[in-house]
């Protein structure tokens, strides 16, 4: 009797115990798993295109020109010599001692901040603008104005060096109408540099446009008519409606086209090839300058994985004051 309860009780534990194929179905099956297979092609296209590049330029960056050596730190101020001659940072330190950097790193923080700035605000000068459009025109308006940041760049830019040809220039044939001097646009240094920075403002303005117009969509109307009739006007029911309501997307918007427009290349490098005398070069063009034309490709890469300090930096203050709005909310 007593053998006949153990091996009934054996048996039924052997039956609830799922056999290995029903596990390995129940974890397919699972949403965390299908979730993961699903998001494994772009995790794999990722790795190719972004992570494995990026940990190629570090090693990159820590060899000589000939790239059969590492490029040691050589007589450092700062630091003992038994520890300056083992730290591989020999092409930062060679960057950081010459005038041309400096001058290139200012350019692209005067590139990147004045297009933000003015792109920003004709975005939200014309997103106002279209979102106080009847909502049958909206669509035509929204298409138009979309134009420029949907043709490709470097075909816009291919226009616009004709509108600056020194010869050809459709401006100072304008200028000429009015008996003005004729203005070499991309042969001088200041004018250059408001010459890339223009196209890149006339690119990328659409783009703050449309996020802006979106965002608009989503304030209340009834936040407006609240506002009418506490007697604000018009000033005041932007800076007390519009910006704070719209605050975060300004933020998100203003970050990714930083970061977009710190790594600009195709603007510079056909309207002016960073010229006249590398006096509009951006951290993008100056480091094809040197690494594919110049053929150092480590000191080239060393001069493109700079911006990314920088970027970092302004990316964690960004996405600070975002996150602690959104604990606030």
């Amino acid at each position: 009797m007593a053998d006949a309860t153990v091996n009934a009780v054996t048996t039924q534990a052997k039956r609830a115990r799922p056999a290995p194929r029903s596990r390995l179905r129940k974890f397919f099956e699972r949403k965390s798993t299908i979730a993961f297979f699903m998001a494994l092609p772009l995790i794999l296209l990722i790795f190719t295109l972004v992570i494995y590049p990026a940990f190629y330029a570090i090693y990159l960056t820590t060899l000589n020109k000939r790239m059969t050596a590492t490029a040691w730190m050589k007589n450092c101020t700062y630091l003992p010599d038994w520890i300056c001659t083992y730290i591989p940072f020999g092409n930062l330190q060679f960057l950081l001692t010459r005038e041309t950097f400096w001058m290139v790193f200012w350019q692209s923080c005067l590139f990147a901040i004045s297009a933000v700035i003015f792109k920003a605000l004709i975005g939200f000068v014309v997103s106002h603008f279209v979102h106080n459009v009847p909502s049958k025109g909206q669509r035509k308006w929204r298409g138009m104005l979309l134009v420029p940041w949907v043709i490709p760049a470097a075909m816009s830019t291919l226009a616009w060096q004709w509108l600056f040809d020194p010869s050809y220039s459709a401006f100072n044939w304008i200028l000429a109408q009015f008996d003005i001097e004729r203005v070499s646009w991309t042969g001088v240094a200041h004018w250059a540099r408001f010459s890339v920075i223009l196209v890149n403002v006339w690119i990328g303005a659409p783009f703050f446009m449309i996020m802006y117009l979106a965002a608009l969509k989503s304030v209340p109307d009834q936040l407006y008519e609240a506002a009418e009739i506490d007697g604000a006007n018009w000033w005041q029911r932007i800076w007390y409606v519009t910006l704070p309501m719209m605050r975060n997307i300004i933020a998100i918007t203003a970050l990714f086209s930083t970061i977009v427009t710190f790594a600009n290349f195709d603007i510079v490098r056909i309207l002016t090839a960073g010229g006249p005398l590398d006096r509009t070069h951006l951290f993008a063009t100056w480091s094809f300058r040197l690494g594919i034309e110049g053929g150092d490709i480590p000191l080239g890469a060393t001069v493109s994985l700079f911006m990314v300090p920088i970027l970092a930096v302004a990316a964690a203050f960004i996405l600070r004051d975002v996150t602690r709005r959104g604990n606030e909310a």
